[in-house]
């Protein structure tokens, strides 16, 4: 199970990034860190600084059919700077166009709107964005996680960090049955 962790460059909620990076791991899973530009992310504790992390792949170069998984951690800078990079995007959008299982959590969901990959389905996200999935054509429900199966893709989402353990369960539980 190779799973494709995608942030901008700083921004990313720590957490976010790490604990669903640490369940895939113990899974058996191979997680990649891919990033916008070369280097290392520098992760945040909210609004503190926090860890930095190496990129493993740049997303122009990365391919979405390389990998079995997307996760999209979130941090209201993070998913701000990849909705407006083209590649991004075209990344994200390959992954629902491929029939790949998606998870995306807190304000990640910025991302999918931006990539037009909302309409029709059934999501959560943190609170503010709710009005931005509905005007993308997406349902927005208050949920700790939801799963939708409504399109090519599985799409699993979760509000806020106090969600990851029901996140981190239900992305691994998704993941494994496309790698496996």
């Amino acid at each position: 199970m190779r799973i494709a962790f995608l942030t901008a460059p700083e921004g990313v909620e720590q957490i976010e990034l790490t604990e669903p990076w640490q369940a895939v791991a113990d899974a058996g899973g191979e997680p990649v860190l891919v990033s916008t530009e070369q280097g290392k992310i520098q992760a945040f504790n909210h609004l503190d600084k926090g860890d930095t992390f190496p990129v493993d792949e740049v997303v122009g170069e990365a391919a979405a059919d390389s990998f079995d998984g997307l996760v999209l951690p979130g941090g209201v800078a993070n998913p701000d700077f990849l909705r407006v990079d083209e590649n991004a995007v075209a990344f994200v959008r390959a992954f629902f166009d491929q029939g790949r299982p998606v998870a995306a959590i807190c304000h990640a969901p910025w991302t999918l709107v931006e990539a037009d990959v909302v309409r029709g389905r059934v999501l959560t996200s943190w609170p503010s964005l709710r009005t931005d999935i509905r005007n993308a054509g997406g349902e927005w429900v208050d949920e700790q996680v939801r799963i939708c199966d409504h399109g090519p893709s599985i799409l699993i989402t979760s509000r806020k960090p106090d969600d990851l353990k029901a996140f981190c369960e239900a992305l691994v539980s998704e993941f494994g049955k496309k790698a496996g």
